[in-house]
Order: C-alpha cells, then sequence, then structure tokens
C-alpha cells in the first residue's frame, strides 16, 4: 500500500518516527510520500526522507495556510529547492478559505504560480481544500490545458464535486473522513470511479475510525482501504492493487 500524504516529519512524530516507520511496514504499507508545507517543513521532511529512502518520497509547495503577504519571497525560496532535490510532486497547494480569508489574493496567486511550475516541470500537483472546492476547481478549469495532473487530497465532497475533479483528470485522495459516521463519505464512496481513488493518511490529522481525535499515522491507510472495500462491495486487495497502481502512475514512482 502507498500512503499519498503523511507528514511523518512532523514534530508529533519525533519522539517514536521509527516505529511508526515500522508499524507501517507491518501493515503492508511501504512507500509514504510526503508533502511540504512551508519553509519551515522542509529540513525535517528531507532529513526524514534520507532517512527511509526506500520509503519516504518527498514533494515540494506552499500549502495555503501559509500564505502571507510576503508570498513572492516565499515562493521563490520554494522554487529553488526544485534545482537542488528530485522532487515527486509540487505539493501540498491549494486554497483554504476555512480558517481565514485575509489573503485569499495571494492564495490563488501562490495555487496559480504551483500550477505553472508543475506545467513546466511535467510533475503533478497535490491539492488542499478546505470551503473552497468550487474557488479551486475554477482556477483549475482556467489553468488545464492537458498538462496539468494531480489529487485533490482529503477528499470530503460530492459525487457532483468528485466527477468534476475527475472531468479535469484529477484523482481523489480518500482518508480517514471516510471512515467518520457523520462525515457522508457512506453516500460518496460507492459511486466513485476506482481509477482515479489514492489512498492517504494525512497524519498526524484526521485519524480514522477506531482512532479518531488521536494521532493519526501511515499504518491507518490499512483501516482506510478496509472502509473503502466495505463500502464499494470489493475485496479488499483489489482496493489496495488499483490505488496503488493510480499512485505508482500519477507519482512515477
Amino acid at each position: 500500500m502507498i500512503d499519498t500524504h503523511a507528514h511523518i516529519y512532523a514534530s508529533e512524530f519525533d519522539n517514536d518516527r521509527e516505529q511508526v516507520v515500522q508499524r507501517a511496514l507491518s501493515q503492508g504499507i511501504d512507500t509514504i510520500l510526503l508533502p511540504n508545507i512551508d519553509l519551515e517543513s522542509i529540513e525535517p521532511m528531507l532529513a526524514t526522507e534520507a532517512a527511509y529512502p526506500q520509503i519516504c518520497r518527498s514533494m515540494m509547495g506552499l500549502h495555503p495556510c501559509y500564505v502571507d503577504g510576503n508570498v513572492e519571497q516565499t515562493l521563490a525560496t520554494i522554487h529553488n529547492w526544485f534545482s537542488k532535490h528530485s522532487f515527486i510532486a509540487v505539493g501540498e497547494i491549494g486554497i483554504d478559505l476555512y480558517w481565514d480569508k485575509t489573503y485569499k489574493t495571494e492564495q490563488e496567486y501562490a495555487f496559480i504560480t504551483q500550477l505553472n511550475w508543475a506545467k513546466e516541470m511535467q510533475l503533478p500537483v497535490v491539492i488542499h481544500t478546505r470551503d473552497s472546492i468550487q474557488e479551486t476547481l475554477a482556477l483549475l478549469r482556467k489553468e488545464q490545458d492537458g498538462s496539468l495532473s494531480g489529487v485533490f487530497h482529503c477528499f470530503g465532497g460530492s459525487v457532483e464535486e468528485a466527477k468534476a475533479i475527475n472531468d479535469l483528470g484529477f484523482h481523489l485522495g480518500l482518508g480517514g473522513v471516510s471512515t467518520f459516521k457523520n462525515g457522508g463519505m457512506d453516500q460518496v464512496i460507492p459511486h466513485l470511479d476506482m481509477n482515479y481513488v489514492l489512498l492517504e493518511t494525512d497524519c498526524p490529522y484526521l485519524a480514522p475510525v477506531p482512532h479518531r481525535g488521536k494521532r493519526n499515522e501511515p499504518a491507518y491507510a490499512s483501516l482506510v482501504a478496509h472502509k473503502i472495500a466495505e463500502l464499494k462491495v470489493q475485496t479488499v486487495e483489489s482496493i489496495i492493487q488499483i490505488t496503488d497502481k493510480n499512485a505508482t502512475k500519477l507519482f512515477n514512482l
């Protein structure tokens, strides 16, 4: 299994990162993709990748929640990293209107700028949306020239939104929210096109049932796979097989 979105470089894992990786391996998760979020996360992310080169792969981007008035300078520093290191994707990027709309214009600028990097470098993008799927889709429709690919990570939207995302050639990252009783995903997942689905945890956040409210970790991707299998009335093996194939192709693993 591939956990396509995990922040195991975060300080929440500083005391037991080795055990976390071993638990992931014991559950069959043999690849863990690491999205960057800001300038401070680069060093710990690259150190984690270096410690587990057979397992961890890094991406590079500026998360919308870390966009501020200094966005151009921050983006210049982030962009510079692509000439120093090999990354599998541009991410985590996107629009977040949940916490604060102060820098909405700057968020849109950062998103479009990073989409253009992805086009130039022929890399997929990993998109974060919160209270912003329609705004993000509108921007993406303008920028999609046939060369953009990627995933809307932590998808928790409607069947209609899923179809709109797939119509643009983009995947859906399913994580812990898929297992929540009040998450509504039990009504959505049965209708999803599995050719566009990826497994993820977004750890340390959004742990699946029965660990909801606790720290999430890559090993729990198996719980997400089981829930999808249950809702799709398919075998867990078939869900793992197709999500692995999707991730391997998208991220050129």
